[in-house]
């Protein structure tokens, strides 16, 4: 068995596409997946598998949620380990973090070619995109430099659909209950 973690996109947000993590979990033992944890209401599972592919285990996974929910989750899964290494690499150490920064990881479904030139800032200069390691997107928002945030609207025109967000404090506690 491997410790995993998936992150399910765009659930319980707005009343809209309701998960409860107790059916979540119930439906998930019920694939076999065992230990599992969620973390907050927003689709965060840890959970030991036999399955050693991210991407079975995320079409397997976002399959069985759709015929038990009704509706797509779109599923990305990562081994734990992948997750522990991106919290020890730290990659917001030098970043002064203030009321106004938000400091974001990205999870991409495939591994992404995108041809820009980091670290890339928007015009405006509250969004930057700081590093792209392996199917991963490790971005700050500065919501000091502009009312209107459109973050998640740049991720998605650079990387497409297939991609989810957490900030930085919600991937560290995450990384805390794997161990």
């Amino acid at each position: 068995m491997g410790k995993y973690v998936a992150f399910l996109r765009g659930i319980n947000v707005g009343g809209h596409h309701k998960v409860p993590m107790a059916e979540l979990r119930k439906e998930m033992a019920k694939l076999g997946f065992e230990n599992i944890i969620t973390l907050l209401n927003s689709g965060n599972i840890i959970f030991d598998s036999s399955e050693k592919e991210e991407k079975t285990i995320e079409q397997i996974l976002a399959s069985h949620l759709q015929t038990v929910f009704g509706f797509t989750v779109p599923v990305i899964a990562r081994k734990a380990d992948k997750i522990a290494a991106l919290v020890k690499s730290n990659p917001f150490e030098h970043t002064e973090v203030t009321k106004d920064i938000r400091l974001y990881v990205t999870f991409l479904k495939e591994k992404t070619d995108v041809d820009i030139k980091l670290p890339w800032t928007s015009e405006d200069k509250s969004f930057q995109i700081r590093e792209i390691q392996d199917k991963t997107v490790i971005s700050v928002l500065d919501l000091s430099k502009s009312k209107t945030v459109k973050a998640m609207e740049i991720l998605g025109k650079f990387f497409g659909e297939g991609v989810t967000t957490r900030n930085w404090k919600t991937i560290k506690r995450i990384a805390d209950k794997c161990k």
